[in-house]
């Protein structure tokens, strides 16, 4: 669209930024915990009032039940008819519990809105960049447009859901039993981040996630470390040997198969990405550390964005309490995560992985895997259309070309878009590594906040000419 349609817009989003700030305090003081049982009646308040939201903006919108928290669907079609792409946007209006509660400078839930040295105006709360902040950004586009223009530019659906933080065990039979009313030309995922704050980003791939719990058991109850110590096979040294052998020196997983249909960078990605110039050092340095632990003779970029990992969360066995107690232990457990790559597949994955288990198992033990699943890694074409035009929003907005990057972690719901709607995803965030996600002080800038609303407006409009 032109810029005389899209410039009022941006200037009504302007004028209204305090309004915005209150209506992001609104939700952001509902603690929305989708973990905890006792915060079910916030979760469905949260969905209450993004359902009145979308309907005062002029969407149709309902909460919808399901056997979890709900889900809230609203739907607009604009009066004339709409000529571009329908879109589905994505977003979760529940949050992570606020543990520990004694390193938060402020309640948790009591938005607080101060100055930051480095970032400006920032605003302190649970959930402010995950993911309330986030979404907030795309409905106070659509609010503004509407405003200005009477309609939106394109027919938009949206689909916010309250399970993201507890693994979303509703959406998968919600999406299959709302395929053709959830069906569009491509999802718009506001859960990701931009490079840094002066630059924005797309998200281009995702790696995919399978996990694991690997449970060895030797003797049949707990021995006396003195009375049985050296001929009685102990789990615990079994399963640490075991768990040792997954990575060879270089940092290669050791897994029969486990690279099979890997597809290297091109040589123009390795360029890109060597041009962002990107402060290893720094990037380390932030979490107490100094040499980089994965794969030799690739950058950390290549680390997070396209290897695969094979990773032990946590192992368990014998007594852990304090003091001493000598003993060998009838049982040892392990939890593993592995984060996938495009030709990657998490049964196959596991199946290798159960494998390599079972091949180095010692006499006198048995083993038991459990609590599995995962889903694949994506990519996306970063040619197709919507991409482009994101791209070039983007640039307008933030004066700098976006960076057309990957992300280490895993959003199953691109990879459900993918697989049950058949949609691919444009990621677009405005979250910053140092919002403190999941923390204690988790904070969102009101830069980010108003630029990528802005932002929304211009990508809006870019793609009402598709």
């Amino acid at each position: 669209m032109s810029p005389h349609e899209i410039e009022p817009v941006i200037a009504a989003l302007d004028a209204g930024s305090d309004a915005a700030v209150a209506r992001l305090t609104e939700i952001l003081k509902i603690p929305s915990i989708s973990t905890e049982p006792d915060h079910s009646p916030d979760c469905k308040r949260a969905a209450g009032w993004c359902a009145a939201t979308l309907n005062e903006i002029g969407f149709k919108a309902s909460v919808r039940e399901t056997d979890g928290q709900p889900m809230v669907v609203g739907h607009y079609k604009p009066a004339g008819g709409a000529t571009g792409p329908r879109v589905l946007f994505y977003g979760h209006y529940d949050v992570q519990p606020a543990d520990p509660l004694e390193e938060w400078d402020s309640p948790p839930f009591e938005p607080r809105v101060t100055d930051d040295g480095e970032n400006g105006k920032v605003i302190f709360c649970r959930g402010a960049s995950d993911d309330k902040g986030q979404f907030m950004t795309f409905l106070e586009a659509c609010q503004a447009w509407k405003k200005v223009h009477g309609s939106l530019p394109l027919a938009i659906s949206v689909l916010l859901e309250g399970e993201e933080e507890s693994g979303s065990p509703s959406l998968e039979p919600f999406l299959a039993a709302n395929r053709r009313e959830l069906a569009a030309d491509y999802a718009i995922v506001c859960d990701t981040g931009q490079w840094d704050r002066d630059t924005p980003a797309i998200t281009t791939m995702l790696r995919g996630l399978a996990f694991s719990e690997v449970v060895i058991t030797g003797p049949s109850r707990d021995l006396h470390s003195g009375m049985f110590g050296g001929p009685a096979r102990n789990p615990i040294r079994a399963l640490t040997g075991i768990l040792a052998d997954l990575h060879d020196k270089l940092g290669r997983v050791q897994i029969d198969g486990f690279y099979n249909g890997l597809r290297e960078p091109s040589l123009d990605q390795l360029a890109q990405w060597k041009a962002l110039q990107f402060d290893e050092a720094g990037f380390l340095d932030g979490i107490g550390l100094t040499r980089p632990a994965g794969e030799a003779r690739r950058s950390i970029l290549e680390q997070l964005w396209t290897r695969p990992t094979a990773e032990i969360n946590g192992i368990v066995g014998g007594y852990t309490g304090p003091g001493t107690k000598t003993v060998i232990p009838s049982r040892a457990s392990a939890k593993l995560s592995f984060r996938l790559v495009p030709g990657q597949q998490p049964d196959r994955v596991l199946a290798g992985f159960r494998k390599f288990v079972e091949d180095r198992l010692p006499d006198d033990c048995s083993v038991e895997f459990a609590n599995e699943g995962g889903s694949p890694a994506v990519g996306f074409d970063i040619s197709a259309p919507a991409f482009q035009v994101a791209a070039r929003a983007l640039e307008e907005e933030w004066g700098k070309p976006a960076i057309l990057m990957g992300c280490g972690g895993s959003i199953p719901i691109v990879e459900s878009f993918k697989s049950e709607l058949g949609m691919d995803s444009l990621m677009v965030g405005f979250a910053l590594d140092d919002d403190r996600i999941h923390a204690p002080n988790e904070k969102y800038n009101l830069r980010s906040f108003r630029k990528g609303a802005r932002s929304w407006v211009r990508i809006l409009g870019g793609l009402a000419e598709l």
